[in-house]
C-alpha cells in the first residue's frame, strides 16, 4: 500500500507549506497551518467541473450581452429581506455565518416554511436528524407541510436530489458537515469545504436555484474555512449578538445583488426570530432621570439611521498606565481622540481611565461617532449629564474640525421622529429647510461644540 503524503495546509487561505512553521507563508498568518492528507491527482480523463450555464465560453461583445433582470423572492421577513438587497436572486449563492445557538437554522427554518408555500424549497440538515427538525419546527409553529426536508452529507447524493427534485430555493446546514466521495480528507477540512461549495455554486448557477450556506465561525468570530469560500459566493452574512440576550443582528459584508453593510435586527421569542421595526428602540437606555457619561448617536447602517446611546466612564487612575477601554467602537480612535480632546479643547485625561460603551451590542465603524464619544466622555468627567433631548453625530480630525457625516438629512429626520428635538450637527450637514420639532445647532471646531453643550445645559 502506497503511503499517503501529507502537507500542512491554511485553514485561513488553503496555502500549503510542506512543514509546519508558526506562520504560513502565503497569507502570513498565524497558527493556521494543519497537517491535511493530499488527495492523488485526478486522471487526465476525469471531468469534475462542467462549464457554467450560458454563453460563457463565447466570444462576443459586452454590447452584444443581453442581461436579464431577474425578480426577487422575499423571504418574508422583512428584515432579512433588507439584508439580502430585498430578496433572494435565482442563481444566487448566500453564505450566512455565526456563533453556535445564535439562531441561524431557526431563521433559515423560518423563511423556507414561508417560501414553501409558494415555491418548492429544500432543506438540507447535515447536523441534525429530521426528528430534530421536526422538534424545532413544532417549537416555533411553523406550517412546514409543504417543506421538503433531507437529512444528509454526502455531497454526491445531495447533488443527485437537487437535480431530481429542482427545488427553486435551498439550505445546506451546513457546509463544514458536507464531505465529497472523491476527497479523502475529513468533513470540515479545507479541502472538503473548498470542493464541496465549489460543486454546490456551479449547480446553483447552472440550475437558476437560490442556494444559503450555512457556515461556522472561527473563536475570532470569522468564517471558518479558506477565503476562498467568501469570494465564490454572492453574498456574506454576519450573525451577530450575544447569545444571553434576546436581540440579534444580521450585517451583510458582502453582496453582489444589493447594498453592503446593512443591518437587520431581531428579537429571539418563544416562536422564533421576530424582525424589529424600530431598532432604535434597542440601543437607547430608558434612564429615569438624566445621568453623566451618555450622549445619544445618530449612526447610519446602510440605508437605516439608527439612534445609539452612547455611554462614557471616566474615573481616576490607579496606576502608572491609564486604560484606555472601548466595546463597539475601535479602540485606536479613541486614544486619538483622546489627544484632539486635550490639545485643542483643553480637556485633561492623561491622568484618567476611560471606558467608553455602545449599547446594545452594536458594533460601530462609522467616524461620525467622534463628536459623541467625545461629549460623553467630557460629561463623565465634570459629572454633567447632557440635555436628554439632545442627538449628535460628526467626525473629528486631528485639527479639531468637525468634518461632515453622509446622510445628515436622514439623521436629522429619524431623530426628529423618535422625539429629539436638539441635535448638534456638523456646519456642513445644516438643513438648508428647517425641520419641524428640531433645533439644529451647527458647528465646526471641537471647543465650539463643548461651548454649545455648556450653553444648553445652563439654559
Amino acid at each position: 500500500m502506497a503511503k499517503l503524503r501529507t502537507a500542512y495546509v491554511c485553514s485561513e487561505c488553503g496555502g500549503k507549506a510542506p512543514r509546519w512553521q508558526g506562520q504560513c507563508p502565503q497569507c502570513n498568518a498565524w497558527n493556521t497551518l494543519v497537517e491535511t492528507v493530499l488527495e492523488p491527482d485526478p486522471p487526465a480523463s476525469a471531468k469534475r467541473f462542467n462549464a457554467l450555464a450560458g454563453d460563457s465560453g463565447k466570444l462576443q461583445t459586452l454590447a452584444e450581452v443581453q442581461p436579464r433582470e431577474s425578480p426577487r423572492v422575499p423571504t418574508g421577513i422583512d428584515e432579512f429581506d433588507r439584508v439580502l438587497g430585498g430578496g433572494l436572486v435565482a442563481g444566487g449563492v448566500v453564505l450566512i455565518g455565526g456563533d453556535p445557538g445564535i439562531g441561524k437554522s431557526t431563521l433559515l427554518l423560518q423563511a423556507l416554511a414561508v417560501l414553501a408555500r409558494k415555491q418548492k424549497a429544500l432543506y438540507v440538515s447535515g447536523e441534525e436528524s429530521a426528528e430534530q427538525v421536526a422538534l424545532r419546527a413544532g417549537r416555533l409553529q411553523l406550517d412546514a407541510r409543504t417543506l421538503q426536508l433531507l437529512p444528509e452529507i454526502s455531497l454526491e447524493r445531495i447533488l443527485a436530489t437537487l437535480r431530481d427534485e429542482k427545488p427553486e430555493v435551498a439550505v445546506i446546514d451546513s457546509i463544514q458537515t458536507i464531505y465529497s466521495e472523491a476527497l479523502s480528507s475529513a468533513p470540515g477540512s479545507v479541502a472538503q469545504v473548498r470542493e464541496c461549495a465549489a460543486q454546490l455554486t456551479r449547480y446553483a448557477k447552472q440550475h437558476g436555484t437560490s442556494l444559503i450556506m450555512v457556515g461556522h465561525v472561527t473563536k475570532d468570530g470569522a468564517l471558518a474555512g479558506p477565503r476562498v469560500l467568501e469570494h465564490i459566493v454572492d453574498t456574506v452574512l454576519y450573525f451577530e449578538g450575544d447569545t444571553h440576550s434576546s436581540f440579534r443582528l444580521i450585517r451583510a459584508f458582502k453582496n453582489r445583488f444589493g447594498a453592503v453593510n446593512e443591518l437587520g435586527v431581531f428579537a429571539m421569542t418563544e416562536k422564533g426570530l421576530r424582525g424589529v421595526t424600530n431598532p432604535s428602540a434597542i440601543f437607547l437606555s430608558q434612564h429615569g432621570q438624566q445621568v453623566p457619561g451618555s450622549c445619544v448617536l445618530v449612526t447610519q447602517e446602510g440605508t437605516r439611521p439608527l439612534l445609539v446611546e452612547i455611554q462614557a466612564l471616566v474615573d481616576t487612575a490607579h496606576s502608572p498606565s491609564p486604560r484606555r477601554l472601548s466595546v463597539g467602537l475601535e479602540q485606536n480612535r479613541l486614544a486619538m481622540l483622546l489627544a484632539v480632546l486635550h490639545r485643542h479643547a483643553g480637556v485633561v485625561c492623561f491622568d484618567q481611565d476611560v471606558f467608553v460603551n455602545a449599547v446594545g451590542g452594536v458594533k460601530i465603524t462609522e467616524p461620525a461617532a467622534d463628536l459623541a464619544v467625545l461629549l460623553a466622555i467630557v460629561s463623565s468627567l465634570t459629572n454633567r449629564p447632557l440635555p436628554k433631548e439632545l442627538v449628535v453625530f460628526g467626525e473629528v480630525g486631528l485639527a479639531g474640525e468637525i468634518r461632515p457625516a453622509p446622510r445628515g438629512q436622514e439623521r436629522l429626520k429619524e431623530s426628529a421622529k423618535l422625539g429629539f428635538s436638539v441635535a448638534l450637527v456638523p456646519k456642513a450637514n445644516a438643513p438648508k429647510q428647517e425641520i419641524p420639532g428640531m433645533q439644529v445647532l451647527a458647528v465646526d471646531r471641537i471647543e465650539q461644540a463643548l461651548e454649545r453643550v455648556r450653553e444648553l445645559a445652563q439654559a
